[in-house]
């Protein structure tokens, strides 16, 4: 479905940033993963090239806080590459402090991660997707983007932003040619999942109307079909991937 493509999947060494990755690789895109660090990015490379030695996938580290490093990353892609098909950005940071716990430090990192490099990102590969005419951006929103939460603020606040910033964006860039969705997971079976206590995670299944928590490949699958030709008519979309979950 993405033969020919070549994607960047920040967020991209584990949990659903690395099944999306996997996922491209499986579609025949050329894929560069970005991690916080060069170590964890190599690692991610590593082990999907014992997977399929022929996939082609690298890693890469910027910094998410500073555009410059991203700006550098993401040329060294089109050079290497030749041009950006698709842009994931997948990156994110969470917390649960009560508003009392709250620090202004801790608000403003969480939203510097999920909303500030999440645009740094699109800047940095606009001037790629319109002069070949066109490109596929993809964010990672989430439930809470429509819900809430009841303790850890910045969180969906920053996804909120993330919705308005793919609406707009999308109506933006479309004459371009330039496709601008979202992808709002629910609750899933993540590393960070799997440490909450059965206890815990049985009732939450219980509120979800298909009964279980998502895997990481529904994501997944959502990310492919939004960036492949099937959904080339499909832009400014939140789409929610998550069982009808409510935070």
């Amino acid at each position: 479905m993405l033969k020919g493509k070549v994607a960047i999947v920040t967020g991209g060494t584990r949990g659903i940033g690395y099944a999306i990755v996997e996922k491209y690789l499986e579609n025949h895109a050329a894929v560069v993963l970005c991690g916080s660090r060069q170590e964890t990015a190599d690692k991610a490379v590593a082990s999907l090239k014992a997977k399929n030695p022929g996939w082609d996938v690298e890693g890469s580290a910027p910094d998410m806080l500073e555009y410059e490093s991203i700006k550098a990353a993401f040329d060294g892609v089109r050079e290497r590459k030749g041009r950006i098909d698709i842009l994931v950005n997948n990156a994110g940071l969470s917390s649960s402090e009560p508003l009392s716990a709250y620090t202004p430090e801790l608000f403003r990192k969480i939203m510097g991660l999920n909303v500030d490099a999440v645009f740094y990102c699109i800047r940095a590969v606009y001037d790629a997707m319109a002069a070949q005419g066109g490109g596929c951006i993809i964010n990672t929103s989430s439930m809470v983007s429509r819900y809430g939460q009841p303790s850890g603020v910045a969180y969906p606040t920053s996804k909120f932003a993330v919705n308005g910033l793919t609406l707009s964006l999308a109506r933006e860039l479309g004459p371009q040619g330039i496709r601008v969705n979202a992808v709002a997971p629910g609750i899933t079976n993540t590393d960070m999942m799997k440490a909450v206590p059965e206890s815990v995670i049985k009732p939450l299944i219980g509120q979800i109307p298909l009964r279980r928590i998502g895997e990481p490949e529904d994501l997944a699958n959502a990310f492919l079909f939004l960036a492949s030709d099937a959904a080339s008519y499909i832009t400014g979309e939140i789409l929610h991937v998550g069982g009808q979950a409510r935070a």
